[in-house]
């Protein structure tokens, strides 16, 4: 059985274990995505020493909140590693936090990252599984703005590096369809619903969201009970968040990912059983940011495995073509990220009712 480290207790114990680095956030505006992260990191190290470890050596998860601030996570991680205590990193949470402990490990450990993030970023060692703004959030913008006729956005987000990227990409985008951004605000965290009145004024037709967590969810539970219209297509809304909101009846809440828990796929299924066998029916609900984790955990055994080794160097050299199985189905490494289907799912009422897929 895979463990969960506190890192207290992983500086004070030796262990002959591969101990990797799990950033996740138990605290802040991220915290919610917190238990399902942890639950899918936990399972694939699970599954992983039920067929000998890595490297021959059985797995064992050092948990980081990675909802504290990003110079915080990184002093951690640094420290952790400079000890030996952690040999790789995985997880999902904000960009600044991943920009942070990248700078702080500078190449001495791998690090696997799982949710969507804004592209570039490459460094030694490090690997996306997640979407770059043109793979996930281009298809929803293009749908909207052209089937759908959304000729009028309002961008709104978080004021850190995910957002601003996103939105300068979308910018580019809706320019290119002869769309208007008629707005664009970047808040702090905790401020959200303080821009509602501005971008009600703004009259969009649609509204980009890359706000995160809970403030993306009070700004959507504050939107629908003032019985605005606008489609809102969201970069980070999942299953938790969903159900944060209280779900959503107007027809008009949309969220992409590569990930669904009602995905209609073998392979999702598959996952979500062994989910449930493990963790039981009143789990917390699959949702994409805490399937990364699951990723995350097996690319790092998929990429050592392949090269016999946890030295980024080795890993590098042959991280072209390592290929894991998941509950998307099969994902490859290709320049260090993955190239997969993207969903578009629209919110109704607490499930989310997948509109199409795109390649």
């Amino acid at each position: 059985m895979a463990a969960i480290v506190d890192p207290w207790e992983a500086r004070l114990l030796p262990s002959t274990s591969i101990r990797i680095g799990l950033v996740v956030p138990v605290s802040g505006v991220l915290g919610l995505v917190g238990p399902c992260a942890i639950n899918c990191a936990v399972l694939a190290a699970e599954e992983l020493n039920a067929r000998g470890g890595v490297l021959g050596r059985p797995v064992e998860l050092v948990l980081i909140d990675g909802g504290r601030p990003a110079r915080e996570v990184a002093a951690e991680v640094a420290e952790l590693v400079g000890s030996c205590t952690i040999e790789a990193v995985a997880g999902t949470h904000a960009s600044d936090v991943r920009v942070a402990v990248v700078a702080a490990i500078a190449g001495r450990v791998p690090f696997v990252y799982g949710p969507p993030y804004e592209g570039g970023g490459h460094a030694p060692g490090v690997y996306f599984l997640g979407e770059t703004p043109d793979r996930q959030l281009t298809p929803g913008i293009e749908w909207l703005a052209g089937p759908r006729r959304a000729r009028r956005w309002y961008l709104l987000g978080n004021d850190y590096i995910w957002p601003r990227l996103v939105h300068a990409a979308a910018r580019h985008r809706l320019h290119a369809l002869g769309a208007t951004v008629v707005g664009e605000s970047l808040v702090r965290f905790g401020e959200a619903v303080h821009r509602l009145d501005r971008v009600a004024a703004a009259r969009p037709d649609a509204i980009l969201l890359t706000l995160i967590g809970s403030d993306l969810m009070a700004f959507n539970r504050a939107y629908a009970a003032g019985g605005l219209g606008a489609a809102r297509l969201c970069g980070a809304l999942e299953e938790h968040g969903l159900l944060g909101i209280g779900g959503d009846g107007t027809g008009e809440l949309y969220a992409s990912m590569g990930y669904f828990r009602d995905l209609p796929t073998e392979a999702s299924l598959d996952f979500a059983e062994r989910y449930a066998a493990r963790f039981g029916q009143d789990a917390p609900m699959l949702n994409a940011h805490g399937h990364g984790c699951y990723e995350a955990v097996a690319m790092l055994a998929a990429l050592s495995g392949r090269a016999g080794s946890l030295s980024v160097p080795a890993l590098d050299a042959v991280a072209d073509g390592t290929v894991i199985t998941s509950g998307r189905g099969t994902l490859t490494l290709l320049d260090r990220q993955v190239r997969h289907p993207v969903h578009l799912g629209r919110a109704v009422g607490l499930d989310f009712f997948l509109e199409k897929p795109f390649h």
